[in-house]
């Protein structure tokens, strides 16, 4: 019994001790608020001034500004001579709805004098390509396949109103 009593004034010396650590100085910090409490408050800082919106009307032909949507350049020789040009009347194939660059070449097929290409989409099904088909979402137009390639001329925007053909070709993957 009396180790009971012995442990018991233990666990309370021990209590206490740990108690009297955490009780520590608070008069500094409440003088500290205390003073900042007692500071004049400062005002508020005024908005500022609002300046209207000043309209301007574009009038083209009153002071000879060229159109707002027409570059300064002139076109590119492919969208003003008549160059290279996305067919708009064209039914999209299915391919071209696939980035080039999601699109495998997994190898050919030689059937009836023909060759084919097999291309692998990103959900896995095998396509078979031939010379003239398109792919890509560029306008990419199949002009070769061989057993390790597959080449095609895609139509690119050049970035002021023209067109421009850039080759690209996708390559045999193992």
């Amino acid at each position: 019994m009396a180790v009971k009593a012995w442990s018991k004034l233990a666990i309370v010396a021990f209590v206490a001790a740990g108690t009297a650590g955490c009780g520590s100085d608070m008069d500094e910090l409440d003088a500290y608020i205390n003073e900042v409490k007692q500071r004049p408050g400062r005002g508020i800082e005024p908005l500022p001034e609002i300046i209207p919106y000043e309209v301007f009307e574009y009038q083209a032909d009153d002071e000879g500004f060229r159109p707002p949507f027409q570059p300064d350049t002139p076109q590119s020789a492919g969208g003003a001579a008549g160059g290279a040009r996305p067919d708009p009347d064209r039914v999209p194939e299915f391919l071209e709805s696939f980035p080039l660059d999601t699109l495998r070449m997994v190898g050919t097929l030689d059937m009836s004098e023909s060759v084919y290409g097999l291309v692998q989409t990103a959900d896995g099904l095998i396509h078979r390509v031939i010379l003239g088909n398109y792919m890509g979402q560029n306008d990419g137009r199949i002009t070769g396949i061989t057993e390790s390639e597959i080449t095609l001329v895609e139509i690119i925007s050049d970035g002021i109103g023209g067109y421009i053909e850039r080759d690209a070709a996708i390559s045999l993957q193992n």
